[in-house]
């Protein structure tokens, strides 16, 4: 009877890791949303009602950018510091947070933790781990105080904020463009700095950084290569593809926005010809990533919004800050596309085969996503009156932890905003726990069933 009581406990117990970095994020983000709801945490004293407190804590956890009351004038400094503590421990991730201080309070590391710890970072093997981690650490710290220390100088000497202003300004932004958040502390984001490219090109740094992915990072960084059987030395094939594709996307989005909004007086007609091919980069940085916008997204053209949701559906890098099906799922599914024109077998991505069940994740994540934002979008369509195309791109911008808004986000009754609160988080967990359950759910079949070709087309 004990013995079985002991198997009954060790199987309640024994919770997949992707499971716990769900249970995780969705306690810290009840923390936080309790943490901003007391009259401590708004600037008029007042008490901030749930639905407000749960909808910015689950922007700021998931790191999306998405807000409902301004940041900078609606909340105190309390509440500031709170969102800019979930930006990072969202950012961060939360069981990566979890292993750290494990590691630094006993110097070892729990086989679970290790489990979960990898489910959140993609690393690729328990031994790799503590490495990771602690890579992770080191380079989170580094850019967030590198960006932070060079914004602070620039507001304090370029625009004469004070010492501690330009020093808090400075951090807050760095910490919310590296972990791909948007949350700024001014109420039109970044359009006081749009001609200034010492402030908008080291925030769009920041994020593609934090967008690339710790793996592709701590490759980059400690120059890990393989020889390939040439005897020639090259990155893997992961950080190849997302190298490849984020510099594709960057320059498609920055050639697109500024074909389509060149000469439109509301976004950038107004600037230079070098302001506004300043402006067209940092709106494609933005649009994969984060939710800074130096320009008003709400007068863009509605081509310009539908070639934003693209490159916000697709996202940035795996196990990084930002969110999307990812930038991998989007060059496999495009390497199946160029397979089948071309009548060929297997499905190849420079000069290496992709395993079939990689196909299948990658087609199950992205018809997925696409489902869950369509739905989404018919959802909030019943509860608001703004046209189909602002109600689209605010759920694909929820969905991709994006960000950017044409302005429509607090118009949204309760029930609008609870949509937007579960897409934010199934946009910021679904593709990490579907892939790592499709994973584990793999087996071999014993048998094979008969072959059939229905028709196709």
């Amino acid at each position: 009877m004990a013995g079985q009581l002991t198997a009954v406990r060790r199987s309640l117990f024994a919770v997949h890791p992707a499971r716990t970095l769900v249970t995780a994020f969705g306690a810290v983000i009840l923390l936080g949303a309790f943490l901003l709801m007391p009259p401590v945490s708004s600037q008029d004293g007042g008490a901030t009602g749930f639905v407000t407190a749960l909808f910015t804590s689950t922007s700021a956890v998931c790191v999306t950018g998405l807000v409902v009351v301004d940041t900078g004038t609606y909340w105190s400094g309390f509440g500031e510091g709170v969102i800019l503590a979930l930006i990072q421990v969202g950012g961060f991730g939360i069981m990566t947070m979890a292993s750290l201080l494990a590691l630094l309070v006993s110097g070892k590391l729990r086989l679970r933790l290790q489990l979960t710890a990898a489910a959140e970072t993609k690393s690729f093997g328990i031994g790799d781990v503590r490495r990771v981690l602690l890579g992770v650490a080191g380079t989170t710290l580094a850019v967030e105080l590198a960006v932070g220390g060079w914004l602070a100088l620039r507001f304090r000497f370029g625009y004469d904020q004070p010492i501690a202003e330009s020093a808090y300004s400075g951090l807050f932004h760095a910490v919310s463009a590296f972990n791909n958040a948007g949350f700024g502390l001014h109420v039109d984001s970044l359009t006081p700095y749009a001609q200034d490219p010492w402030v908008t090109l080291p925030i769009a740094l920041a994020v593609i950084l934090g967008g690339l992915g710790f793996p592709v990072l701590l490759e980059l960084l400690r120059h890990r290569t393989r020889r390939r059987v040439t005897g020639r030395r090259t990155w893997t094939l992961h950080t190849r593809m997302t190298l490849l594709a984020t510099l594709v996307l960057l320059l498609t989005g920055t050639v697109l926005t500024c074909l389509l909004e060149w000469t439109n007086p509301g976004t950038l007609g107004r600037f230079d010809w070098d302001e506004k091919l300043l402006n067209g980069f940092f709106h494609s940085a933005m649009s994969r990533t984060a939710g800074f916008n130096a320009v008003d997204i709400g007068a863009m053209h509605a081509s310009t919004l539908l070639m934003t949701c693209t490159l916000m559906f697709i996202g940035g890098g795996s196990a990084g800050t930002a969110g999307g099906i990812k930038v991998t799922t989007f060059a496999v599914l495009a390497a199946a596309i160029a397979a089948e024109v071309r009548g060929e077998p297997n499905s190849t991505v420079m000069g290496r085969r992709l395993a079939p069940h990689v196909l299948r994740q990658a087609l199950t994540v992205a018809l997925l996503a696409v489902g869950l934002v369509i739905g989404a979008t018919l959802a909030l369509l019943t509860v608001s009156s703004a046209p189909m195309e602002a109600v689209l791109f605010e759920a694909v911008s929820a969905f991709g932890t994006v960000g950017l808004s044409t302005g429509i986000t607090a118009d949204f009754p309760d029930s609008g905003q609870l949509v937007l609160i579960l897409l934010m988080f199934v946009g910021r967990l679904g593709p990490v726990t579907l892939v790592s359950a499709l994973a584990l759910r793999e087996r071999t079949r014993r048998y094979q069933l008969p072959e059939e070709r229905p028709v196709i087309g």
